[in-house]
């Protein structure tokens, strides 16, 4: 940063800064834990044996900062090239009508409040509500350092039992809705899409919004033809606005398919990679007749169902990561 001219490049120079804010994030915590073990050391030299008092307290800073240190070690776990990226989540309603969009919109209720929990921040791209609760499908960008590392352990197909609020017999249904994470983009990626190769349609947005949303046509649809990704964005008032979530987003995705080309080269090697296919589900949350939540493919299980909804995932993706550091 020092460098002479190393402004001339904004975009670079940006870049490198979030970079070296990225570095920063993961090497404070570690030298603030190594200034902190060395204050309780000195206290430990000079606390007399018979100080039950300050030998109680020493104890607590000790596990306290043993706490510290699990969850740093965690952040090592992430690996992966996009690990620390932000990441787009959508969620799709599964067959069912307004029991699955009903679902869809507490998934969606779910990882918002998950998001906020940890400080990120969401920003609403594409919102499709259902035709009498809940919602059809929404897509979120969800920003913040290793978004991308926690969430992708969502992708799949999540399911729900529970007593139907709109069933009038009161009986037990079952829903499912589809969860889709990909890796946010930076805007100066390998990605080139060249204009001849999209098709742009512009409509009249649907669904909550303001005045400006509802009564102009300011929703954009964008079609890439060569591989038939399709992705739109109605949350933004400016048509101007759309197109450009709508770029990212279609980015991501484009990014996203030829990483999995090149996992589909390698697959004999990867026997077990978990397939995202209708009715392979990763989850289950049960309402009725228990409350459980239990994830399929670690074997994980929890009774506090209503706080895995109210946005406490932490556990369940932990476990999933560290299930996966173990396979690899």
């Amino acid at each position: 940063m020092a460098a002479p001219g190393f402004w001339d490049d904004q975009q670079k120079a940006n870049k490198i800064i979030a970079e070296m804010k990225s570095l920063k994030a993961r090497l404070d915590p570690w030298q603030a834990c190594g200034k902190e073990l060395e204050e309780l050391s000195g206290l430990a030299e000079i606390t007399e044996p018979s100080d039950e008092a300050s030998i109680s307290q020493l104890s607590k800073d000790l596990d306290s900062l043993a706490n510290k240190i699990s969850r740093i070690e965690f952040t090592a776990l992430f690996s992966g090239e996009h690990d620390k990226s932000g990441a787009i989540l959508s969620i799709n309603a599964g067959a069912g009508g307004t029991e699955s969009c009903d679902w869809a919109a507490m998934l969606f209720r779910m990882y918002v409040r998950y998001a906020q929990n940890k400080g990120y921040k969401v920003e609403v791209l594409d919102y499709l509500a259902g035709e009498e609760a809940g919602v059809k499908n929404v897509t979120i960008l969800i920003k913040g350092d290793y978004a991308f590392g926690y969430l992708k352990s969502e992708r799949g197909v999540h399911r729900l039992v529970r007593i139907s609020p709109f069933d009038s017999n009161k009986r037990r249904h079952t829903s499912f809705a589809s969860v889709d994470v990909i890796p946010e983009v930076e805007e100066d990626a390998d990605i080139q899409i060249d204009e001849k190769e999209i098709r742009i349609d512009v409509y009249r947005a649907s669904g909550p919004g303001g005045q400006g949303v509802n009564t102009t046509d300011s929703a954009v649809r964008i079609t890439h033809i060569p591989t038939g990704l399709v992705v739109q964005c109605q949350n933004e008032r400016s048509q101007l606005k759309n197109k450009h979530s709508a770029m990212k987003v279609l980015k991501a995705r484009i990014f996203e398919k030829r990483q999995q080309e090149q996992e589909e080269k390698l697959k004999t090697m990867y026997s077990e990679k978990q397939k995202i296919e209708w009715g392979s589900q990763i989850r289950s949350y049960v309402l009725h007749p228990y409350m459980m939540v239990k994830d399929h493919r670690t074997e994980y299980e929890t009774g506090k169902a209503n706080q895995v909804l109210d946005g406490e995932l932490d556990e369940l993706i932990e476990a999933y990561v560290k299930f996966s550091a173990v396979k690899k």
